[in-house]
Parts: structure tokens; sequence; C-alpha cells
């Protein structure tokens, strides 16, 4: 969605909420995309990367443990909490937030500020 307002969201200042969607999408040009990053077959990236969603009609990404959110996009570097495959990201992750404004970087910066905390990553994960 084009905007003529700036961006108001870092995401270099985030924990990649949005990485931790559990059904992050992948179509068959988001595969191909992989496939071709990683120097492999689109049947070989579909099956290594990608597993069907809960009702078994679409891919998605598949996830691993992260310490934040219990599990996370399985491309989200655990380290530096940035993409490992961005060149090769589906389109969804292209996409979003899909405005000016993220919510969930909304959210974050005031949790942040509440708390006087500028590291503070508010989480939803019970250990």
């Amino acid at each position: 969605m084009a905007s003529s307002k700036t961006s108001t969201y870092d995401c270099t200042r985030c924990p990649a909420y949005c990485c931790t969607y559990m059904e992050i999408a992948a179509t068959k040009r988001d595969i191909e995309r992989l496939a071709k990053h990683f120097g492999i077959d689109a049947k070989t990236a579909e099956k290594k990367f990608t597993k069907p969603n809960s009702d078994g009609k679409r891919r998605m990404l598949r996830h691993r443990h992260d310490e934040h959110f219990g599990t996370a996009c399985a491309f989200l570097d655990r380290e530096t909490r940035a993409c490992t495959v961005y060149k090769a990201r589906p389109q969804i992750c292209r996409d979003f937030p899909g405005t000016y404004r993220c919510g969930y970087y909304e959210f974050l910066k005031f949790e942040r500020y509440l708390l006087e905390d500028p590291e503070y990553v508010a989480t939803t994960w019970n250990r």
C-alpha cells in the first residue's frame, strides 16, 4: 500500500513480533524464491521450509523455539532478531505492515515508555 506519509516504526528496535504469527503464509512464488536463494529445487524447499497450515489448504513457514514468544519463524535470527533470508522473504513479510504505522511497534514503544526501559520486550509466552 503506497503512502505519502513516512513510516513511524523501526524494525531494528523491535523483537520481531510479526515473525511470531503462527501462520506465515508461503505461496508457490515464495517457495520458489527461497529455493533459488538456497540453491535447491522448489519441492525440496517446500518440504524443508514449510508445512501445511491448520486447514491443510495452504503452506506456511516452519517455526522453531523462541525465548520471547515460544516459537517464531525458522528464518528469524534469535540473536539479532532480524530475518536471515531478507532478500528472499515471502511476499506477506515484504508487505507487512501495509501502512506507515505498525501496531506492534506502537505497543512496544508504549510499554517501554511506561516501564522506562528502552530494551523491554513484552511477551505473550509463559515459561
